[in-house]
């Protein structure tokens, strides 16, 4: 190949790498932010609560790691899996490395009474001090490079509450 050839295959090579890269932000959500590995949604996964049954200890220490008792923002995924989520607030229950397992919470009235929602008050991670109810059926499984910021520490029983519904109803020990 002659040199004058090259030129043209890097500004093809270019072109390619640009049109490659217009369409991955063209398919992002706009709310998702996006992952270190240039992927479209963070390393967020969920799972039915009972299939990540873990020992479920109290130990928050606000040193700027998350840990169970403790109240993170992350951005998560809308049940559908259809790319769209939002930022939200989660109650670390375990960890499994550098993975962490939390709870959604929700700030909806419409949860009370609903067996797979648990009332855990209003606290620190709600800026307009309404009560919040913890997602019980499903757990999510958050990298920890995916925490947002840390919100509050959950009050010991409140938490206890949570951890004996992990317990009775999902196994967890």
């Amino acid at each position: 190949m002659r040199v004058a050839n090259w030129g043209n295959v890097v500004r093809q090579a270019i072109r390619v790498g640009v049109d490659l890269l217009s369409a991955a932000t063209r398919t992002r959500p706009s709310n998702a932010p996006p992952r270190a590995d240039g992927g479209s949604r963070p390393a967020v996964r969920s799972a039915p609560t009972g299939d990540r049954a873990r020992t479920v200890v109290y130990a928050p220490d606000p040193d700027g790691a998350a840990d169970p008792g403790e109240i993170v923002w992350a951005w998560v995924p809308f049940e559908e899996d259809d790319g769209r989520g939002k930022d939200r607030p989660l109650l670390v229950v375990g960890r499994g490395g550098s993975e962490l397992l939390g709870l959604m919470l929700s700030s909806q009235h419409d949860r009370a009474g609903d067996p797979d929602w648990l009332s855990v008050g209003s606290g620190a991670w709600d800026r307009d001090g309404r009560e919040s109810f913890v997602r019980l059926d499903r757990v999510l499984e958050v990298g920890e490079r995916a925490i947002r910021r840390e919100g509050a520490i959950l009050d010991r029983p409140t938490f206890d509450r949570v951890a004996h519904t992990l317990r009775t109803r999902f196994a967890w020990r």
